[in-house]
């Protein structure tokens, strides 16, 4: 697992629309077609997140899951959270 500097940040972001970095944070917004497709989304990541062993923070308003990544335990974003992002941007 690697900390991710400006320049993987940035590329990181060019290449993956919707996404975005505060802080240590890697955050985007999904919005589904209701809270049922929301719970569902939310299902799929956990799976990910379980065996990808790296838990993002989500917060589900009705249609809409903001997913929240960044590695606690290196008080930094790292290529665990790209990996999983991009793992949960192909569903």
């Amino acid at each position: 697992m690697t900390r991710l500097d400006e320049i993987a940040r940035t590329a990181f972001l060019s290449k993956h629309e919707g996404w975005e970095i505060e802080g240590e944070t890697l955050r985007r917004t999904f919005v589904l077609k209701d809270f049922n497709a929301a719970l569902g989304f939310v299902i799929r990541v956990g799976l990910l997140a379980e065996v990808a062993d790296h838990h993002p923070d989500i917060d589900i308003r009705w249609n809409k899951v903001t997913l929240a990544l960044s590695t606690h335990s290196e008080g930094a974003l790292t290529t665990k959270d790209t990996e999983l992002a991009q793992q949960i941007a192909s569903l």
